[in-house]
């Protein structure tokens, strides 16, 4: 079964695997809501029980369709943890005011997005509201006071950030009196520049889990044409060794060895994929394993 780990240690219990929900209106067939359901429960059978939105998913569609499941399924509400993100400002039929792409992290333009994804989502709370990436016109004092009147109103359990360095992440948090309990930063085999820039290494001096987005480089890290070939042979030989199900699992299993904890969001919509993803949580990559994806993935030995 899926380990279940603390974000923080006034942060809610996330699953260690969490499901991304973006891509479910891509697909005619997939977007059906007994299909999402079904995809729930398929991520609950493996013990995923995150899942993870953001207001501008499928041009701003995607948490009403997720919460039109979860008007037809309400007893799958006590059974998730929902997060969701805020500040992107698309160019969409959704948001005819919008002219240009643009960040809005004012406060009012915050609670505004956080009420619209309740109202979407058809639930009274999220677990966790992240502010979806760094914006040059973002007033700390400012965003601190309306994260923590959230908090405060019970809307969100607790705050986090998306994308920030941690220069970003330390701005923000200095001005508030509750904690960041999470930045979602990109974080794969094929990415792996968190592990030298500092923003892991700020997760781990903190306390702060971070959650990784596109952990697979969006389907590209296990394509041979796509991506590098020799890391998917890698990857495939050591499924075979580990008893993985798939490079993928083996993929999710390298990040998932890092001490950081990284929390992985898996975005397929096909229930069988899904499942054996899953099989990451129950693979510890032997150290020298874990050392030749590195070497493998970048192109070197390390120094």
């Amino acid at each position: 079964m899926m380990s279940r780990i603390q974000l923080h240690s006034d942060g809610p219990v996330f699953s260690r695997l969490v499901w991304g929900a973006y891509r479910i209106t891509s697909d005619p067939e997939r977007r059906e809501i007994a299909h999402i359901a079904r995809m729930v429960d398929t991520c609950l059978d493996a013990g995923i029980t995150t899942i993870d939105h953001a207001d501008i998913y499928g041009g701003y569609r995607v948490e009403a369709l997720f919460g039109e499941m979860l008007a037809s399924r309400p007893d799958l509400r006590n059974r998730i943890e929902l997060v969701t993100k805020c500040g992107i400002a698309l160019v969409s039929p959704a948001r005819p005011d919008h002219r240009i792409k643009h960040y809005n992290s004012t406060p009012e333009h915050i609670r505004q997005s956080l009420e619209n994804s309740l109202r979407n989502l058809k639930v009274d709370h999220i677990d966790l509201l992240l502010l979806h990436r760094p914006d040059p016109l973002l007033n700390a004092a400012e965003v601190a006071g309306v994260l923590e009147t959230l908090v405060g109103e019970g809307k969100t359990r607790a705050v986090g950030v998306s994308n920030y360095t941690p220069s970003q992440f330390a701005l923000l948090q200095s001005k508030l009196n509750i904690p960041l309990v999470a930045n979602q930063i990109e974080l794969s085999v094929g990415h792996t520049a968190p592990l030298h820039d500092g923003t892991l290494d700020d997760c781990q001096r903190l306390g702060v889990l971070p959650m990784a987005w596109s952990p697979l480089g969006g389907g590209r890290l296990l394509d041979p044409e796509k991506g590098n070939p020799r890391l998917v042979e890698l990857l495939t030989d050591l499924s075979a060794r580990y008893n993985a199900g798939g490079p993928g699992a083996i993929a999710l299993a390298w990040l998932l060895r890092l001490p950081s904890k990284p929390l992985p969001i898996i975005g397929s919509t096909d229930p069988k994929r899904v499942q054996a993803l899953a099989r990451a949580g129950e693979i510890e990559l032997e150290l020298q394993d874990w050392f030749q994806v590195l070497e493998t993935a970048t192109g070197r030995p390390v120094p």
